[in-house]
């Protein structure tokens, strides 16, 4: 049992920063994504562009996924998160104004591996979309992480 003089100020402190590591969301701090604007101009509608984020990993599809998964906020209705191998065309959709064949002549006789599924952040839900391998912005090259696309659902106005 302790006793409150026993505690000395230095603990406290201790004590204090510890519950505060324990209270804060770090899983951000362990992701290596990286914002990556440049891919909204070639996948996003340009009349919905503002609800879109891109964002590039350098783990593969596998290891994202493990890592997305491990977040609370991702929802896991059947069939989510399932990764599939697509053709580019499929992969990529008709959103965009991405040369559509620049990017099959990259991919060739290869397919995309892709995964969706949708994740809830603070009331709003999102549609992940995950490509790997994925396209380099100048869709010169094919790059060797994954590709995630994030498109935030607007909220239907409710009477």
């Amino acid at each position: 049992m302790l006793q409150p003089r026993s505690i000395t100020r230095p603990c406290i402190g201790i004590l204090a920063a510890l519950v505060v590591l324990a209270c804060t969301d770090l899983r951000s701090a362990e992701q290596p994504w990286r914002e990556a604007p440049e891919y909204l101009n070639l996948l996003a509608p340009p009349t919905r562009r503002d609800a879109y984020r891109a964002y590039v990993s350098p783990l593969d599809l596998d290891a994202t996924l493990k890592q997305l998964l491990a977040d609370p906020a991702v929802l896991r209705p059947p069939g989510a998160w399932q990764p599939r191998a697509m053709i580019p065309y499929d992969a990529f959709g008709l959103a965009g104004s991405y040369n559509r064949w620049k990017v099959a002549g990259l991919y060739g006789s290869r397919r995309a591996h892709v995964a969706y599924g949708p994740r809830l952040d603070q009331g709003q839900t999102e549609s992940w979309t995950l490509i790997a391998p994925y396209p380099d912005a100048g869709l010169q090259r094919l790059e060797p992480g994954t590709l995630i696309i994030v498109l935030r659902i607007p909220r239907a106005d409710v009477p």
